[in-house]
């Protein structure tokens, strides 16, 4: 697990503020900052809930306008992923950083209070702020709680784009968030650390579901199989084999991706029945990089 005690704190406000001077008003600015002030003071629980929910009545809710040299800043502070923010999203978490911070049960009781008080919007803000929080380690049933919304957007929230779950998630947390982004139609390619927390049980359960799906005569996301590969085994491969000869070229690559990382010399085998996928694996032309969200557009789960 990562700590965030190597993260910048004051140099993540910094960088908020920054971008916020740069999309909203000087008068919405003023008024956060005044707000922030009076937090950090001590005025939590007078001030704070308050402001909270008023932000976007004072900044809007644009998109948070970042150019290049911001995104290279936010490299800096580890896998998070602000680029998809809104100003009142970034609003929100400089206002939740300012909470003090040295009590440490009082302000998880903030937190805590917060979260249950919150709307769908809240939500996705406080989700989001996650990575980029004190204590991260005492927020795992808090984070769980997100995996389990009905909201897909509050869901989203903590499971893309987002390297929370892969840093503090058990494997049994981290496989049920997965198999749910499989089932609400998440894109997979949004889950931070995807790949690097790949495991046997994970990709049971995916082939499981892929039966499942293919009993009642339903279609399997690509995606599905991107987790899987590793670890396949026999009936696994059996599975792929399946894909691979499905009329779907989309579906065809990622079996054949899929058939490229497993040890087995069956799936080796297999894959080297298309010699053309084959090539175009070895030759680097086709990764799960380049298997783009552009063209998984074109699979719609229904």
């Amino acid at each position: 697990m990562y700590s965030l005690i190597h993260l910048d704190l004051k140099g993540v406000s910094g960088l908020l503020h920054r971008w916020l001077s740069q999309n909203v008003t000087k008068e919405s600015l003023t008024w956060l900052d005044e707000k922030i002030k009076q937090i950090a003071q001590g005025n939590q629980d007078r001030v704070f809930f308050t402001s909270f929910s008023a932000v976007p009545r004072y900044t809007g809710k644009k998109n948070l306008e970042l150019i290049p040299e911001d995104l290279q800043a936010v490299a800096i502070q580890r896998s998070w992923f602000p680029g998809h923010w809104s100003v009142d999203q970034a609003a929100r978490t400089l206002l939740i950083l300012a909470l003090p911070q040295d009590n440490v049960e009082k302000y998880l009781r903030s937190l805590e209070q917060i979260f249950t008080t919150a709307d769908v919007g809240e939500l996705v803000a406080l989700y989001q702020s996650l990575p980029i929080l004190p204590y991260p380690e005492r927020l795992c049933a808090r984070a769980a709680e997100g995996v389990r919304s009905n909201m897909t957007s509050v869901f989203n929230a903590i499971a893309l784009q987002n390297p929370y779950p892969a840093d503090y998630f058990d494997n049994n947390a981290w496989n049920q968030m997965v198999l749910k982004a499989v089932f609400v139609g998440s894109p997979l390619h949004l889950i931070v650390g995807l790949d690097r927390r790949a495991n046997p049980d994970l990709a049971r359960m995916l082939a499981d579901y892929a039966h499942e799906r293919w009993a009642a005569k339903r279609p399997v996301t690509p995606e599905l199989w991107r987790p899987v590969g590793r670890f396949a085994d026999t009936r696994i491969v059996a599975d792929l084999e399946k894909v691979l000869n499905a009329p779907d070229a989309v579906q065809q690559e990622a079996a054949a991706l899929a058939c490229s990382q497993c040890p087995l010399p069956q799936a080796q085998e297999l894959l080297a029945r298309h010699p053309n996928l084959q090539s175009s694996i070895e030759q680097g032309r086709l990764t799960w990089s380049s298997f783009s969200q552009n063209r998984l557009l074109a699979f719609i789960q229904p």
